[in-house]
């Protein structure tokens, strides 16, 4: 199919000027940017007065079963975004033995949800990926292996050390999904069991990703009190294994930690003039979003969920765990010492009977429940079976323009897609061109797009995407410069943004004058050799 956008002002991704062009599309690539002659074009698209810009990539998403249930994964398309990188924070779909797919689903079920609506016998990452392939999906999937499966694989849910033979095949599982074409290894060491795994047990699996020339992608194990210590690791992670280094959601949480930040810049400088490739994504907003079960105390995650519900149910237990939560543990992010109890809220649950918690603080549940915050909390945590999202508040405006602006970021949602969810779900991308470009003026609309676009294709080696350009796939974002914004709340988040036009994925129009087509050209992206595909 030949298409040709019209009178657009063409941002290209490279972080260069803008300029005014058309583009022709033929056969899901770019064929020419410049004037071109529309005659014989099966669609014409008047870009006049908009930006044309590279489709939007979002390198840490939950979309994971989403993607199988609902594939074209409209909140993400209708922000702009073409690509994006599932197996987020070391806990995913695959690989999965069919011996664990119970509790494993229990696990995940804060992170992407549950359903009964697809067939969990897929095994590997060979299987899962197969399976979005087959439902046609609307955007281009790419993904990591999670740490957290291939350790469920190779040694169970306990928190212990691997001895050398389940190290080995941890390693040999690692190269195994790498060579189904994962792009990378995640993990999230405050996540079960990535949590229980030790630095040497990361560095001997990051050492296989290096030779793939995939990315390594870590919730790193303290964003608040140690996360000094933590950044430490991960580039202690890079140096001795020559893994490239990805920070997800990269901030620094907490006011008491907030005196950390110059320290953090300094480590990231380090690090980078010692020749270690760092980069790291950032969601534009000054709230978290995960599951509610990180708060509890790590010893409380130990053999998986079905343990958390048998301990959530003994009173002993709990007095420990509020004990613990009130007081710390060293090492431990400590979510209800670094936003309150105040600053969590309820986003998503499965049951019909908690549907109430959903939008209120953990305090405001204390009240609705008739008991203190904790013990309210751990009733739903133990009643949904640990299948709670969150939003937590956590930092400043201040300091979320101060890391959008470093030259190691790119944007992303991390948007987890159940319930009443973060507005990053829906108005990420749209956020940053509206409120940071447009109104705060923090970036250049070439330097957002870029961020956006060319520079995360370039750190996950998504050849051939990411700038407009004669040649490349046509994944392409129309948007009006002048209205783009996001438009969800905490209070109302499930709303559409402004501004985005026109959405082409793989030439194939997804979204059109703001709507939804139907049509999916979306692609299972492996990695191939060093490269993307």
């Amino acid at each position: 199919m030949k298409t040709v956008i019209k009178n657009g002002k063409i941002v290209d991704g490279s972080g260069k000027p803008s300029y005014e062009a058309d583009v022709l599309i033929e056969d899901g690539l770019i064929k020419a940017i410049g004037k071109i002659n529309e005659s014989g074009a099966e669609k014409v698209i008047d870009a006049k007065g908009l930006v044309v810009a590279p489709g939007f990539i979002d390198t840490h998403s939950h979309s994971d079963l989403q993607v199988l249930l609902t594939p074209e994964v409209e909140p993400k398309l209708r922000q702009g975004i073409t690509t994006e990188v599932l197996g987020q924070d070391g806990i995913s779909m695959a690989p999965l033995p069919k011996e664990y797919i119970s509790p494993w689903r229990k696990n995940l079920a804060g992170l992407d949800g549950v359903s009964d609506e697809i067939d969990w016998g897929f095994e590997n990452t060979a299987g899962y990926l197969k399976m979005i392939e087959d439902v046609k999906p609307g955007l281009n999937e790419s993904y990591l292996v999670p740490h957290g499966n291939i350790r469920m694989e190779a040694m169970g849910l306990d928190n212990r050390q691997p001895n050398a033979e389940e190290l080995k095949k941890m390693v040999d599982i690692t190269r195994r999904e790498m060579e189904a074409g994962a792009i990378g290894l995640s993990t999230g060491l405050i996540y079960m069991p990535c949590a229980y795994g030790e630095t040497n047990e990361i560095i001997e699996m990051c050492k296989v990703v290096a030779e793939y020339d995939g990315l390594f992608v870590i919730h790193q194990r303290s964003e608040a009190d140690t996360i000094l210590d933590s950044m430490e690791e991960v580039i202690e992670i890079g140096r001795k294994s020559g893994v490239r280094i990805h920070y997800s959601h990269f901030k620094v949480c907490g006011k008491k930690n907030w005196d950390k930040i110059d320290k953090v810049v300094e480590l990231l400088e380090k690090a980078e003039a010692e020749g270690i490739k760092v980069s790291f994504d950032q969601y534009p907003y000054v709230a978290g979003s995960t599951m509610l079960g990180v708060i509890l105390p790590p010893w409380v995650h130990d053999g998986g969920t079905n343990k958390v519900v048998e301990r959530l149910g003994d009173p002993e237990l709990r007095k420990k765990m509020i004990e613990d939560m009130e007081n710390g543990i060293p090492g431990w992010d400590n979510f209800v010492d670094f936003a309150g109890l105040d600053q969590i809220f309820v986003t998503s649950v499965t049951k019909e009977r908690n549907k109430d918690a959903v939008g209120l603080s953990l305090t405001e549940l204390g009240k609705l429940r008739g008991k203190d915050a904790y013990n309210a909390t751990f009733d739903l945590l133990e009643d949904e079976e640990n299948a709670v999202g969150m939003v937590d508040f956590y930092g400043t405006e201040e300091h979320v323009q101060l890391f959008m602006k470093r030259p190691e970021m790119n944007a992303c949602t991390d948007g987890l897609l159940g319930g009443k969810p973060h507005p990053r779900v829906y108005g990420a991308f749209p956020r940053i061109l509206g409120k940071y470009v447009r109104e705060d003026k923090a970036l250049s609309l070439e330097e957002a797009i870029y961020k956006m676009t060319k520079k995360p294709a370039t750190t996950f080696n998504m050849v051939g995407r990411g700038e407009l350009v004669e040649g490349n796939v046509a994944d392409i974002t129309i948007f009006n410069p002048d209205t783009v914004i996001d438009k969800g709340t905490f209070v109302d988040p499930v709303q559409f943004p402004e501004g985005i036009i026109h959405v082409i994925v793989n030439g194939v129009v997804a979204i059109e004058n703001e709507k939804l087509t139907g049509n999916r050209g979306g692609k299972v992206l492996r990695k191939q050799g060093k490269i993307v595909k």
